[in-house]
């Protein structure tokens, strides 16, 4: 377990912290610290705060990622998914919320808007090449695996 330091801005008083909600979730849960209720309409998208700040360790970073509950229940789901908090960033923590159902959503303050996952960074070396390495796969991508080849396509 690594540790995380937090720090609760006045508009995440009284609000719960990132909670994981069962033994082995991967995510935390993150509460709406919106002053007073919002309605997001079909089709619409809002900035949630969520009333925190965090100072990730380096070599970490936290994604935000959708709520299944909220997704399938309203067709909400956070845009920009996942979304990247990295380890030098010490801004509020938000979300960015899409209305992708057929009716209206109202968000409440303390309601459970997405989850916050704690992950391990790589970072990478990139080497200019005159050649990459052959694959059977090639330059096939989007659904190009385990389909017949498109009539025409190369």
């Amino acid at each position: 377990m690594i540790r995380v330091a937090l720090k609760r801005l006045p508009e995440g008083e009284g609000l719960p912290l990132p909670a994981y909600m069962s033994a082995f979730a991967a995510g935390a849960d993150l509460f709406a610290a919106v002053g007073e209720e919002l309605t997001l309409l079909p089709g619409a998208r809002a900035l949630i705060p969520c009333g925190f700040s965090i100072a990730l360790p380096p070599g970490y970073e936290a994604q935000i990622r959708p709520r299944s509950g909220l997704a399938i229940r309203s067709g909400v789901t956070c845009l920009n998914t996942p979304g990247t908090i990295d380890a030098d960033y010490r801004g509020q923590v938000q979300v960015v919320l899409a209305n992708l159902g057929s009716e209206a959503i109202v968000v409440r303050r303390g309601d459970r808007i997405a989850q916050l996952v704690v992950a391990p960074v790589s970072r990478a070396a990139f080497d200019v090449v005159d050649e990459l390495p052959p694959t059977r796969r090639g330059a096939g991508g989007f659904g190009s695996t385990g389909v017949a080849p498109i009539e025409g396509a190369r």
